[in-house]
């Protein structure tokens, strides 16, 4: 079956604390670990006032002790906010306490607004220099008697840990095929460049030896529901969160609104149309077959959900409905 997985905001919803939102995360992936859910990632936010998991790798470690056997990672770690050598240690200490369990998502982008960036003593430069970052930290992966300087990472030198490219750009794909890693892209958020980013990573994918061919995920919202009404009512949060993001106002995870849609100025509506466009919201019945066609189309070798409800039971819910869809799209994909 393709492997699903889970990505996880840790969302602090309106009138909840991060506390709240740490619960629910230690919750959902309890859950989606004894579902069979592939991996649970969280990602790494700054000065969101509905994201609490901007400490990500802490927040892994409490993740992964509390499941069994889901891998858990990051997706990802914001690499021009760190040193190599830092991120190399913490996820070094990560996979010693749960061997075989922990994923490296790496992104280029600061996870935050230019002024937070900043905040985070950010050299403004070291985007640019994002490649030779990644490169660096893989070596402080590699065995004590193959890397180049006497710089190590104790506890890390010799884990190989799994490492992930992350993007939503040309850029990450042409860099993810060039060091022969799997790559995972933003499509949740950021679809424009899909179809042209996946192609040019298969294209040009050089084999190595932590991937010996191209490998990709794609990530997409899921809002489930057992009435396609009602998953419809659900949506709504998501796109209020995003409209008050893309206004400049950022907030915490709302309440659904029914009326929302009926309300947007259809400049707004078109933006929030084109921009979530991989986002599956309705039944098991009503999402199957546009879920069917995403994944003939682009052919992933691994989808990626985020869960973007307020209300918790409600995302449980989802996740639970998610997982009865693997089956599912396994059967049509095998009927073809």
């Amino acid at each position: 079956m393709l492997p699903f997985s889970v990505l996880d905001l840790s969302l602090i919803t309106q009138g909840a604390t991060p506390a709240d939102a740490y619960r629910n995360t230690m919750d959902l992936a309890r859950l989606a670990d004894a579902l069979e859910f592939r991996r649970y990632w969280l990602a790494e936010h700054h000065s969101m006032p509905g994201i609490a998991s901007a400490a990500t790798a802490i927040l892994i470690g409490q993740v992964a002790g509390v499941t069994k056997q889901i891998r858990v990672g990051s997706g990802g770690i914001m690499l021009p906010n760190h040193s190599p050598l830092i991120v190399a240690e913490q996820f070094g200490t990560l996979e010693t306490l749960f061997p075989g369990r922990i994923d490296l998502g790496l992104g280029r982008a600061p996870g935050a607004d230019q002024r937070t960036a900043m905040a985070l003593r950010r050299d403004p430069h070291a985007p640019d220099r994002f490649p030779e970052d990644v490169v660096e930290l893989l070596h402080y992966f590699e065995p004590a008697d193959s890397v180049p300087h006497a710089v190590r990472a104790i506890p890390g030198c010799g884990l190989r840990v799994p490492v992930w490219i992350l993007g939503s750009s040309l850029f990450s794909a042409v860099l993810a095929a060039r060091l022969g890693l799997p790559y995972a892209f933003a499509s949740h958020f950021a679809p424009g460049q899909m179809e042209e980013a996946i192609a040019l990573y298969r294209h040009r994918f050089e084999p190595s030896d932590r991937c010996a061919s191209p490998h990709v995920m794609l990530t997409v919202n899921m809002v489930l529901a057992d009435d396609a009404a009602e998953a419809n009512v659900l949506v709504t949060s998501l796109y209020q969160y995003f409209l008050a993001l893309r206004r400049g106002r950022p907030s915490t995870f709302p309440p659904p609104d029914a009326g929302l849609e009926t309300r947007l100025p259809s400049q707004e509506l078109a933006m929030l149309q084109h921009t979530l466009s991989c986002t599956f919201a309705g039944s098991q019945e009503t999402v199957l077959p546009r879920l069917t066609e995403f994944l003939q189309r682009h052919r992933p070798d691994e989808l990626m959900m985020a869960f973007p409800l307020y209300d918790h039971a409600a995302r449980r819910r989802s996740v639970e409905l998610a997982a009865g869809l693997s089956p599912l799209v396994d059967a049509v994909f095998k009927a073809l």
